[in-house]
């Protein structure tokens, strides 16, 4: 009975002093804390702005007709290649023949009574110069020759105006290129009294096409004539194609309150992948700097604080509107430095640290008090205890950005 009473006061001896020595320490696991690096290296630094646009031709011409009649004759169709000046289509010519024979034949009876007038003129002038005539009929005699004589420019022009009608009803090419639509057929009338109809719309160049892009108001400040561009069609999802911005308009857009801006694009079309209409996805390359010396951005809103030094680890700080750390055995060390272009993601760097330098980014802590942890390694700004141990091995308190 005796030696089970002395095995049980051992045994609680022994569960006093595990329960002193896990009081004394915390009971706590111990932290540990996991630095994330990256290194000074050459990159590029891009930034970009995505947008929506339709491909078009560079050039297209609307062909109509400035007289009214009905369409005899079409000898283009879809997708026809023509040359500047050819004939593409005709009207029926009847009227405007018969409009241009009119006129001719007042032109020559307005000669015929010119002629005499003219005649009659001038022997009423030798009459007038002999004192046989009153100056009264004289004049009237004057009168009637430069209305016959006006009358036949009036009949000229008249002419001249009906030829030239009878030539729109022959519709020509303006230019060199291919027929994209045809508004109408043969044996349909169309009438130009009010404004002209249009008959077809020709691309002068389908290998030279362009991408008109609305881009956003918050964006346009950053698109400027000269830069990169590429962009993909639904037609063709797995090509990319390549241009560059060659005109920002300046007039606005307003669509629900929306307000966009146009942005011409190049779109070379060799192959002649991209057709008229099709609808662009364009990424536009507002910001390109390649092979630079640069650090990730978070680098430069890294700061180590105290709480994370072991007994032996120490901080040499230094005043700086950019800086970076880097842990040199067992001092975080700051780095001034230059401070170039940036995207939000990545920084360049013109000074301060070399190329291959291993910079802090981040850190993580395990261990402790677990969710507790986790939730300071995530936002390094919290409070936390000071540790008195470690102020005490030369540790001092980093500037806070």
């Amino acid at each position: 009975m005796m030696k089970n009473k002395k095995v049980w006061i051992g045994v609680g001896v022994v569960a006093l002093i595990a329960i002193v020595v896990w009081l004394l320490s915390g009971g706590k696991k111990e932290e540990k804390v996991e630095f994330e690096t990256a290194k000074v290296e050459y990159q590029d630094i891009h930034t970009t702005i995505t947008a929506t646009g339709t491909i078009e031709p560079v050039t297209s011409v609307t062909v109509g007709t400035q007289v009214s009649g009905i369409v005899s004759k079409l000898y283009v169709d879809y997708n026809s290649v023509v040359k500047k000046g050819q004939v593409i289509a005709e009207l029926d010519k009847t009227n405007l023949t018969s409009e241009l024979n009119r006129a001719k034949a007042d032109l020559t009876s307005a000669q015929s009574t010119l002629n005499y007038e003219t005649a009659n003129f001038n022997r009423y002038q030798t009459l007038f110069d002999k004192g046989l005539v009153s100056a009264n009929d004289y004049e009237s005699a004057r009168l009637s020759y430069e209305k016959a004589r006006q009358t036949v420019a009036s009949s000229r022009e008249s002419v001249q105006k009906a030829q030239t009608n009878l030539g729109y009803a022959t519709i020509t090419s303006p230019i060199d290129g291919v027929v994209l639509s045809k508004s109408v057929e043969e044996g349909q009338t169309v009438a130009a009294s009010f404004n002209t109809p249009e008959l077809f719309n020709i691309a002068q160049d389908l290998t030279d096409m362009r991408v008109i892009a609305d881009i956003d108001e918050a964006d346009i400040g950053g698109v400027k004539e000269g830069q990169r561009v590429s962009f993909t069609v639904d037609a063709f999802p797995d090509d990319k194609f390549e241009g560059q911005v060659t005109q920002v308009r300046q007039e606005a857009t307003t669509t629900s309150n929306v307000v966009t801006y146009e942005v011409v694009i190049s779109a070379p079309n060799k192959d002649l992948k991209l057709k008229p209409g099709l609808t662009a996805n364009v990424t536009i390359f507002t910001l390109e700097k390649n092979h630079v010396l640069a650090v990730p951005a978070k680098a430069l809103r890294f700061t180590i604080n105290d709480a994370l030094l072991k007994p032996n680890q120490k901080i040499e700080d230094v005043e700086a509107p950019a800086k970076v750390w880097t842990l040199e055995g067992d001092t975080f060390k700051a780095h001034a430095i230059q401070m170039g272009t940036t995207n939000g993601m990545i920084t360049e760097i013109l000074g301060g640290v070399s190329e291959g330098t291993e910079v802090l980014v981040d850190f993580k802590l395990s261990g402790g008090d677990g969710d507790q942890a986790g939730q300071q390694a995530q936002n390094p700004f919290m409070p936390r205890p000071r540790n008195n141990n470690k102020q005490q091995n030369g540790g001092s308190q980093p500037q806070r950005k």
